[in-house]
């Protein structure tokens, strides 16, 4: 999603950032620079099947092939940028993803995203997947860890 509006404000920009958006474009704008920023959204987001489509734990389910998390069987709806972040963080678990990287890998090159809103994303993911939130673990220092949660 991208916000097109008059409001320049660098708390309008987090806000919209913190709901989702993918891009942020304030008036006046050109036309060209509106269908860059669209196709630089698209080439981000398209899907491309990485590793395993489906991860089962004893508290979280995830089907992500289906885009279906399950927490302890009872679905739980993400947004885009969340669904995405778990997804990552269960294809590499027990491993250390930085910031950087999952900015790298959720937001891309494009547009300059501030390390923090990892962390918005992340705290809310946690709190959306309530039980099987901790197994999101914060590594002081280097970055998130998804880790298998106890049998």
């Amino acid at each position: 999603m991208i916000v097109v509006t008059a409001r320049s404000s660098e708390i309008d920009r987090v806000r919209a950032f913190e709901l989702g958006a993918d891009d942020y474009l304030t008036k006046p704008f050109g036309l060209r620079e509106l269908t860059d920023r669209a196709r630089a959204v698209l080439r981000r987001t398209r899907f491309e099947p990485v590793g395993e489509s489906v991860y089962e734990g004893r508290l979280l389910t995830a089907d992500f092939a289906a885009v279906d998390v399950r927490v302890e069987g009872c679905p739980i709806r993400l947004t885009r940028r969340e669904f995405q972040i778990l997804r990552c963080l269960v294809e590499n678990r027990n491993r250390v993803m930085s910031r950087d990287r999952l900015l790298d890998r959720i937001w891309g090159s494009g547009e300059p995203v501030e390390a923090r809103t990892v962390d918005v994303y992340l705290g809310r993911l946690r709190a959306k997947l309530g039980t099987a939130g901790g197994q999101i673990e914060t590594v002081f220092g280097l970055g998130y860890r998804f880790v298998e949660d106890p049998g």
